[in-house]
Protein backbone atom coordinates (compact mmCIF):
# COMPACT_ATOMS: atom_id res chain seq x y z
CA UNK A 1 0.00 0.00 0.00
CA UNK A 2 2.91 2.49 -0.48
CA UNK A 3 3.46 4.42 1.99
CA UNK A 4 -0.03 4.98 3.56
CA UNK A 5 -0.98 3.51 6.81
CA UNK A 6 -4.62 2.25 5.82
CA UNK A 7 -6.77 0.81 8.33
CA UNK A 8 -9.10 -2.26 7.38
CA UNK A 9 -12.44 -2.36 9.84
CA UNK A 10 -15.64 -3.72 9.76
CA UNK A 11 -18.07 -1.87 8.39
CA UNK A 12 -20.89 -0.10 11.40
CA UNK A 13 -24.39 1.04 11.37
CA UNK A 14 -22.50 4.63 11.50
CA UNK A 15 -20.55 4.21 8.15
CA UNK A 16 -23.75 4.05 5.62
CA UNK A 17 -23.81 7.45 4.91
CA UNK A 18 -19.85 7.90 4.01
CA UNK A 19 -20.02 4.77 1.85
CA UNK A 20 -23.50 5.57 -0.16
CA UNK A 21 -21.42 9.27 -0.33
CA UNK A 22 -18.50 6.71 -1.88
CA UNK A 23 -20.63 4.80 -4.17
CA UNK A 24 -22.44 8.10 -5.57
CA UNK A 25 -19.17 9.68 -7.23
CA UNK A 26 -17.33 6.08 -8.12
CA UNK A 27 -20.46 4.54 -9.75
CA UNK A 28 -22.87 7.49 -9.83
CA UNK A 29 -26.49 6.90 -10.59
CA UNK A 30 -26.38 4.14 -13.09
CA UNK A 31 -25.48 1.80 -10.63
CA UNK A 32 -29.30 1.26 -9.67
CA UNK A 33 -30.35 -0.21 -12.91
CA UNK A 34 -27.16 -3.25 -12.63
CA UNK A 35 -27.97 -6.75 -11.66
CA UNK A 36 -26.42 -6.57 -8.31
CA UNK A 37 -28.26 -3.63 -7.41
CA UNK A 38 -31.29 -5.58 -7.95
CA UNK A 39 -30.47 -8.30 -5.63
CA UNK A 40 -29.16 -5.57 -2.70
CA UNK A 41 -33.00 -4.20 -3.00
CA UNK A 42 -34.07 -6.89 -1.05
CA UNK A 43 -31.51 -8.21 1.51
CA UNK A 44 -28.81 -5.96 3.44
CA UNK A 45 -25.22 -6.68 3.58
CA UNK A 46 -23.73 -8.65 6.61
CA UNK A 47 -21.90 -5.73 8.58
CA UNK A 48 -19.74 -8.32 10.32
CA UNK A 49 -18.81 -9.29 6.45
CA UNK A 50 -18.19 -5.81 4.80
CA UNK A 51 -15.25 -3.91 5.49
CA UNK A 52 -14.07 -0.22 5.31
CA UNK A 53 -10.57 1.36 4.44
CA UNK A 54 -9.57 4.16 6.37
CA UNK A 55 -6.17 6.61 6.55
CA UNK A 56 -6.62 8.04 9.76
CA UNK A 57 -10.70 9.04 9.94
CA UNK A 58 -10.68 9.56 5.91
CA UNK A 59 -12.67 6.95 4.73
CA UNK A 60 -11.24 5.84 1.38
CA UNK A 61 -12.78 2.21 0.51
CA UNK A 62 -15.85 0.35 1.28
CA UNK A 63 -16.86 -3.65 0.22
CA UNK A 64 -19.51 -5.28 0.80
CA UNK A 65 -20.96 -8.75 1.29
CA UNK A 66 -24.53 -9.89 1.22
CA UNK A 67 -26.33 -13.84 1.84
CA UNK A 68 -27.41 -14.78 -1.62
CA UNK A 69 -28.29 -18.14 -3.13
CA UNK A 70 -26.98 -19.80 -6.41
CA UNK A 71 -30.26 -21.98 -6.68
CA UNK A 72 -30.33 -23.62 -3.82
CA UNK A 73 -26.68 -23.02 -2.36
CA UNK A 74 -26.09 -20.72 -0.08
CA UNK A 75 -23.43 -18.12 -1.31
CA UNK A 76 -22.38 -14.48 -0.89
CA UNK A 77 -22.55 -11.66 -2.87
CA UNK A 78 -19.21 -9.61 -3.31
CA UNK A 79 -19.96 -6.01 -4.11
CA UNK A 80 -19.72 -3.45 -4.50
CA UNK A 81 -16.04 -2.60 -3.95
CA UNK A 82 -14.51 1.11 -4.48
CA UNK A 83 -11.98 3.17 -3.37
CA UNK A 84 -11.61 6.59 -3.59
CA UNK A 85 -10.20 7.25 -7.19
CA UNK A 86 -6.83 9.21 -5.65
CA UNK A 87 -6.40 6.11 -3.76
CA UNK A 88 -6.52 3.85 -6.20
CA UNK A 89 -3.56 1.61 -7.85
CA UNK A 90 -2.09 1.57 -4.05
CA UNK A 91 -3.36 -1.91 -2.50
CA UNK A 92 -6.36 -0.86 -0.89
CA UNK A 93 -8.51 -2.75 -3.09
CA UNK A 94 -6.67 -5.80 -2.96
CA UNK A 95 -6.53 -5.53 1.17
CA UNK A 96 -10.22 -5.08 1.30
CA UNK A 97 -10.65 -8.51 -0.88
CA UNK A 98 -8.31 -9.94 1.27
CA UNK A 99 -10.02 -9.29 4.18
CA UNK A 100 -13.55 -9.78 3.44
CA UNK A 101 -12.88 -13.31 1.81
CA UNK A 102 -10.69 -14.18 4.96
CA UNK A 103 -13.46 -12.96 7.28
CA UNK A 104 -15.84 -15.42 5.00
CA UNK A 105 -14.23 -18.36 4.84
CA UNK A 106 -13.67 -18.13 8.90
CA UNK A 107 -17.36 -17.90 9.46
CA UNK A 108 -17.25 -20.74 7.30
CA UNK A 109 -19.46 -19.74 4.05
CA UNK A 110 -17.96 -21.64 1.26
CA UNK A 111 -18.76 -19.63 -2.12
CA UNK A 112 -18.59 -15.35 -3.19
CA UNK A 113 -20.03 -14.44 -6.44
CA UNK A 114 -19.22 -11.02 -7.95
CA UNK A 115 -20.00 -9.16 -11.16
CA UNK A 116 -16.31 -7.47 -12.02
CA UNK A 117 -13.29 -7.97 -14.00
CA UNK A 118 -11.73 -11.38 -13.93
CA UNK A 119 -8.16 -10.10 -14.43
CA UNK A 120 -8.32 -7.91 -11.42
CA UNK A 121 -10.22 -10.72 -8.97
CA UNK A 122 -8.14 -13.33 -10.19
CA UNK A 123 -5.79 -12.31 -7.79
CA UNK A 124 -8.09 -13.33 -5.00
CA UNK A 125 -9.03 -16.56 -6.35
CA UNK A 126 -12.37 -15.47 -8.40
CA UNK A 127 -12.55 -16.93 -11.86
CA UNK A 128 -15.59 -17.04 -14.69
CA UNK A 129 -18.86 -18.86 -13.78
CA UNK A 130 -18.89 -21.69 -16.59
CA UNK A 131 -21.67 -20.28 -19.35
CA UNK A 132 -25.08 -21.55 -18.26
CA UNK A 133 -24.58 -22.42 -14.13
CA UNK A 134 -26.07 -18.88 -13.17
CA UNK A 135 -28.45 -16.48 -14.33
CA UNK A 136 -28.70 -12.96 -12.74
CA UNK A 137 -31.87 -10.96 -12.71
CA UNK A 138 -31.80 -8.44 -15.37
CA UNK A 139 -28.77 -7.09 -17.46
CA UNK A 140 -25.46 -8.82 -16.85
CA UNK A 141 -21.84 -9.69 -19.24
CA UNK A 142 -21.79 -13.26 -18.01
CA UNK A 143 -18.06 -13.13 -18.99
CA UNK A 144 -17.67 -10.53 -15.90
CA UNK A 145 -19.64 -13.26 -13.49
CA UNK A 146 -16.88 -14.88 -10.92
CA UNK A 147 -17.07 -16.89 -8.51
CA UNK A 148 -14.57 -17.73 -5.30
CA UNK A 149 -14.39 -21.11 -3.52
CA UNK A 150 -13.59 -21.12 -0.03
CA UNK A 151 -13.86 -24.66 0.64
CA UNK A 152 -12.62 -27.46 -2.07
CA UNK A 153 -15.15 -28.11 -5.01
CA UNK A 154 -17.93 -25.90 -3.19
CA UNK A 155 -19.09 -24.99 -6.74
CA UNK A 156 -19.22 -28.41 -8.01
CA UNK A 157 -22.93 -29.38 -8.55
CA UNK A 158 -24.18 -25.69 -8.08
CA UNK A 159 -25.94 -23.87 -10.82
CA UNK A 160 -28.88 -21.84 -10.98
CA UNK A 161 -30.72 -18.63 -10.72
CA UNK A 162 -29.06 -16.06 -8.68
CA UNK A 163 -31.34 -15.06 -5.83
CA UNK A 164 -31.03 -12.50 -2.63
CA UNK A 165 -31.47 -15.38 0.59
CA UNK A 166 -34.74 -15.03 1.63
CA UNK A 167 -33.67 -16.49 4.95
CA UNK A 168 -31.93 -13.04 5.55
CA UNK A 169 -34.17 -10.37 3.29
CA UNK A 170 -35.69 -7.33 4.84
Amino acid sequence: MSDLSVTILAETANDAQAIERLHERTFGPGRFVLSAYRIREHVDHLLDLSFTARIGTLLVGSVRQLPICIGDTKALLLGPLTVEPPFRSRGIGLALLERALKDAKAKEHRLVLLVGDESYYSRVGFSRVPKGRASMPGPVDYDRLLIAELADGAFTDVSGAVRPDWSMAR
